[in-house]
């Protein structure tokens, strides 16, 4: 396991739920090796699927490029020493307001946590 701070380079994403992918990113340091990022990516994805409804993406590793279009609200760059994450909500209605993005992404973050 990678045993570093996470710094985010970028995002949009509030902060509770920011808080929650980069939970998921060290669990998923702890569960994986650290050269298997194929499974690490997996395993953020389905748990952020879980936890705030399908269209999740997530990118992992040492050297990437990208271009992407996300949902407000749902997008993260970081890093956890020299491993990169990128992760980012897309959707078919992109006519949904920030606003609205967010209402729904903490809405669900509240059920998580009253369900725990």
């Amino acid at each position: 396991m990678l045993e570093g701070k996470a710094v985010v380079r970028e995002t949009d994403m509030p902060e509770v739920i920011q808080s929650h992918v980069m939970e998921l990113a060290y669990q998923a340091l702890d569960a994986y090796e650290v050269s298997d990022c194929q499974s690490i990516a997996n395993f953020i994805k389905q748990k952020l699927d879980e936890a705030y409804g399908p269209a999740w993406n997530s990118v992992v590793g040492k050297d990437f490029g990208s271009c992407i279009t996300h949902l407000c609200g749902s997008f993260i760059f970081f890093r956890v020493e020299m491993m990169e994450f990128l992760i980012f909500k897309d959707g078919k209605d992109f006519s949904e307001s920030r606003e609205e993005a967010i209402g729904s992404a903490a809405q669900s973050q509240n059920k998580r946590f009253l369900n725990a």
